[in-house]
């Protein structure tokens, strides 16, 4: 159980949260809900106690388990498979029993170490022994995890797959006493089956669960309560109600805010009128200035909620001239260790075309992207640029973001890094502007944004790139769905080349694809809408 008194929370100057009082116990599934902006991340981190408020208490009983939206492992060299049991101490268990054992074969007669190992076996088995094992490897396996993936270590793994990996030590960790979950966008990377699996999962939880997701079914499926963060009121709205009756209610609520705000703008309107016909005599200035300032203030809470209200405007770069065919592609391969990934991968990206990458998780989706970017070296055959290629990559793990860095850093970073020097702080922070950064927002680090304004963030520094191929990774994650839409409408508008990586079937719609690349086979196929049912399920 989680309580929170008196909690505040700010970003930098800004306030996120007025102080207010939250409570999670056992059995309530509350949906975090709101803007990208309006602080549910930073609300998340302080609940999970990742992070500490500007005021107020928390008071944490019981275990709590956290699903941040980028999970940072420690050791990258552990295998999968022991970083999930390590929630239970299995991993270390599993280790010393396996040491012993083959210390057993060559010394049967040693009394000490036939004694440890019967320690470590009656340990293992208070801690559920090979039933918790098991148990470990069907949760592994309901989240696109199988054996295979579980035996490499963590640094060969997707993106996508580490955090499938965080989100079943988490799942595996919630046995015994009722655990507290937090899970920011948990269905992040998760194929149609999985996400169906996690869905039934959830809602069988006993102990108190609180969820950031865009994803309106997992919601509607499992929550019984929501906590609606008002970026415009700095406030949480508490439904007490599971997700369709919280809609209605929200729809009551923004109707009679529409009409208070109208009444309101209407009283100003008055006001000033009158305030204009008084101010023709001198014995009425008074009171004509006393009108002006109910005005003016009347206005400035007007003028909060527009600021608050406005919509990012999400535009891809007007692509620089390029040849008929700027990137291709010949016997692309790789492999992790004896892993083999793909194999042979041929493709040609023709100038303005479009191309959707699918496969199933582990495919080698996000690795293709690597190696057309140049972040990753294939390990046979090569990306060829053509004429006048200039390329924008988005990663979906956000790894073009210096976290340590600004804002604006990171976009002076971009715009050198692609040879825009005439782009001057001005000039960057009319594009940052465009896409909800303004003031002094623009001196924040990178590393305190959250997911959303992450993908805000990196898109605009695609913009300074003038790129005419755009290779994007899951571009559409952890963003409100006014925020995809304005993705989705950018897509629709760029005129360049894209290579989309997405679990987002109206990401794939928007795009209008030409061709579609099928790992790990490497297949390249003309696009067909009959290939549209297995976007969810890659």
């Amino acid at each position: 159980m989680i309580t929170a008194t008196g909690l505040e929370l700010r970003a930098g100057a800004r306030i996120l949260l007025e102080p207010l009082t939250l409570r999670v116990q056992n059995g309530d599934r509350i949906g975090l809900v709101g803007r990208n902006g309006a602080g549910k991340t930073t609300t998340m981190r302080v609940l999970a106690g990742e992070g500490l408020p500007h005021a107020g208490q928390l008071d944490r009983r019981g275990p709590t388990g956290y699903l941040p939206q980028d999970p940072r492992t420690g050791d990258l060299d552990v295998t999968a498979r022991d970083r999930v049991l390590s929630a239970r101490g299995l991993d270390t268990l599993v280790s010393d029993i396996a040491k012993a054992q083959i210390g057993l074969a060559e010394r049967p007669d040693d009394s000490a170490l036939i004694r440890r190992y019967g320690n470590l076996e009656e340990r293992f088995s208070a801690l559920g022994g090979y039933a918790a094992e098991s148990e470990a490897a069907r949760i592994c396996a309901n989240l696109g995890l199988p054996d295979r993936v579980l035996a490499q270590p963590l640094r060969t793994l997707s993106g996508g797959q580490r955090r499938r990996v965080e989100l079943a030590r988490i799942l595996f960790a919630d046995a015994g006493e009722p655990t507290t979950l937090l899970l920011d966008e948990p269905t992040n990377h998760l194929d149609a089956d999985s996400i169906t699996w996690l869905r039934d999962f959830l809602r069988q939880h006993d102990g108190g669960l609180v969820m950031v997701s865009h994803d309106v079914e997992l919601l509607e499926a499992v929550v019984n309560k929501v906590w609606y963060l008002d970026a415009n009121r700095t406030t949480v709205d508490v439904y007490n109600v599971g997700w369709k009756a919280y809609l209605q209610q929200r729809e009551t609520d923004e109707r009679r805010r529409h009409r208070e705000r109208a009444n309101a703008e209407r009283k100003i309107e008055t006001l000033r009128s009158q305030a204009d016909k008084m101010r023709a005599k001198a014995t009425k200035a008074r009171a004509a200035h006393q009108m002006d300032r109910r005005a003016a203030a009347l206005a400035a809470g007007l003028a909060e909620v527009r600021v608050s209200d406005k919509v990012a405007r999400l535009r891809f770069p007007a692509p620089a001239p390029c040849g008929r065919t700027p990137m291709t592609a010949g016997g692309l391969s790789k492999s992790y260790g004896s892993l083999e990934v793909f194999a042979d991968v041929d493709l040609a990206i023709d100038r303005g075309t479009r191309v959707v990458v699918l496969g199933l998780n582990g495919a080698g989706k996000t690795t293709l992207l690597r190696l057309l970017a140049g972040i990753e070296a294939p390990d046979t055959g090569e990306v060829r640029p053509g004429h006048g290629l200039r390329l924008g990559y988005y990663a979906q793990e956000h790894e073009t973001l210096d976290h340590d860095r600004t804002i604006l850093e990171n976009m002076r970073t971009s715009a050198s890094s692609v040879g825009r020097a005439d782009l001057t702080d001005t000039d960057l922070r009319k594009i940052l502007g465009a896409f909800l950064f303004t003031g002094d927002d623009v001196d924040k680090p990178a590393g305190v944004l959250s997911g959303g304004e992450k993908t805000r963030l990196a898109l605009a520094m695609l913009v300074t790139s003038a790129a005419n191929v755009l290779l994007l990774d899951e571009p559409t994650n952890n963003l409100d769905p006014v925020s995809r839409e304005q993705v989705l409408d950018a897509l629709r508008t760029y005129s360049g080349a894209i290579v989309l990586v997405t679990h987002d079937e109206g990401a794939v719609e928007a795009l209008a694809p030409d061709k579609v690349i099928l790992l790990p086979d490497g297949v390249e196929d003309s696009w067909s809408s009959e290939l549209a049912d297995l976007v969810a399920l890659a």
